[in-house]
């Protein structure tokens, strides 16, 4: 049986890291309303894609649009693979 931690204050990295926040919506409520209709073989690449381009000013930057980038190209290479 796991114990539940006490709700923590102030700065959770693991729960709500700040650069998975913006506006008040978390990046993974988004990716879910986002996905929520998608294939399986579609939803993992646009996931990935708005997680790198949500957080891409907080975190890695240049690195995570590079990575969304990979991504938006696999999504696209799968389209087509799908759709021929």
């Amino acid at each position: 049986m796991i114990k539940e931690e006490p709700p923590m204050t102030g700065h959770d990295p693991v729960n709500k890291p700040v650069h998975y926040n913006q506006a008040g919506i978390e990046c993974i409520d988004a990716i879910e309303a986002m996905t929520e209709n998608m294939s399986g073989a579609l939803a993992p690449q646009a996931a990935n894609v708005l997680k790198y381009m949500w957080r891409c000013e907080y975190k890695n930057g240049l690195e995570d649009i590079d990575k969304a980038i990979w991504y938006l190209n696999r999504l696209r290479k799968r389209w087509v693979e799908i759709h021929k």
